[in-house]
């Protein structure tokens, strides 16, 4: 059986940082980039803690491409990326569907 995934991509305070990211695991992953569950990594680092936007697959191996696709795309598609599903930047994580 496949399991779903999701893209995401994360933001600091003043919205400069930008870090895109994948998982099979919604909630629980935000929450340890929010908590600095790996105190060494890049989010932990640079305070990229606000959600600004996701997406959901079927499967794992869709949301690793779209991971792919997005990262290698210049800056400027992954504004326009966020400004069309959250033009305010607001933090997601509260809107994330339970159980996700």
């Amino acid at each position: 059986m496949e399991r779903g995934g999701y893209v995401y991509i994360l933001t600091n305070k003043h919205n400069k940082v930008l870090y895109t990211g994948v998982t099979s695991k919604l909630r629980k992953r935000i929450y340890q980039h929010k908590t600095n569950y790996y105190p060494k990594s890049f989010t932990a680092r640079y305070n990229v803690h606000k959600l600004v936007y996701y997406e959901g697959f079927d499967s794992i191996v869709e949301a690793i491409a779209r991971e792919k696709q997005i990262k290698a795309g210049p800056r400027k598609k992954k504004i326009e990326l966020i400004n069309k599903m959250n033009p305010d930047w607001k933090d997601l994580y509260d809107t994330i569907p339970d159980g996700e």
